[in-house]
């Protein structure tokens, strides 16, 4: 393709990408009630508990930018298979059939092991919230203010879905032909402590249980990703190997000829 051409199918894309988002905003805009409802249910339990707690709006237009943000948040998260694939889309005409497949399965698993990740932090998030608000001193409240706590959940929602997605990153890297499988084995150690390191600060209560069971699921992609990096250096050995050998028979059959 001319790079006029390539400029209209980027706009294209982009465009599309855009209505995609667009779409889910508008839908995340009347979602608004329920899904604030879920967040705030955190705080909510607080105050069943007998805890002076609740969300507060500082601002005049404070109410206005939470719902703008919120829609936008929904909006991001279920329009994102549209533009992930807007994403592919884009760039498979100048790939292989066979790395269409591969960037096709990139964008299929990417999707899933994000929102596992993102659901698994929202499941620890009213126990995050209970344990952080217990240093209240007695006889204080907690005002906390809507801007920082909805950043706090975004956050901790998008550190966890993109853990989840650090062992893709290391099947493409090893397909890639970067690192080898066997190379990712040799730093399991180090994988691991690094994983529950992230994990400690990333969960943000003081209780071990909670990093554990955080850290388990990413420790098992780990190790299930360097599996698939084995098998696929394998593969790639073999089709290597038998490359070698028809090129020595090809310069060996040249050489007989020669002489």
């Amino acid at each position: 393709m001319a790079l006029t051409a390539h400029l209209r199918e980027l706009r294209k894309r982009f465009v599309l990408a855009a209505i995609g988002l667009a779409v889910g905003t508008i839908g995340g805009w009347f979602l608004f009630d329920p899904v604030f409802q879920a967040l705030q249910a955190p705080i909510d339990q607080l105050a069943e508990e007998g805890r002076v707690a609740a969300l507060n709006f500082g601002g005049i237009a404070t109410s206005f930018d939470i719902k703008i943000r919120v829609a936008l948040f929904v909006g991001a998260l279920v329009s994102s298979p549209w533009w992930l694939y807007q994403v592919w889309a884009f760039i498979t005409p100048g790939l292989t059939t066979k790395e269409r497949r591969s960037a096709l399965g990139f964008v299929a698993a990417a999707v899933p092991l994000f929102f596992a990740g993102a659901y698994l932090a929202w499941s620890v998030l009213p126990n995050a919230v209970r344990i952080l608000t217990e240093f209240t001193p007695e006889g204080s409240v907690n005002w906390i203010g809507a801007d920082v706590y909805l950043k706090f959940v975004m956050q901790f929602m998008l550190a966890f879905g993109i853990a989840f997605l650090m062992p893709l990153i290391m099947v493409v890297v090893n397909f890639l032909g970067l690192v080898r499988g066997q190379t990712w084995l040799k730093g399991w150690r180090w994988a691991i402590v690094g994983i529950f390191t992230f994990c400690a600060f990333a969960t943000p209560t003081p209780d071990a249980i909670s990093m554990i069971l955080m850290a388990l699921p990413i420790v098992g992609l780990y190790f299930i990703a360097v599996f698939i990096c084995f098998q696929h250096d394998k593969r790639a050995d073999k089709r290597r190997a038998k490359e070698d050998a028809e090129l020595d028979a090809a310069l060996a059959d040249d050489t007989t000829s020669a002489a």
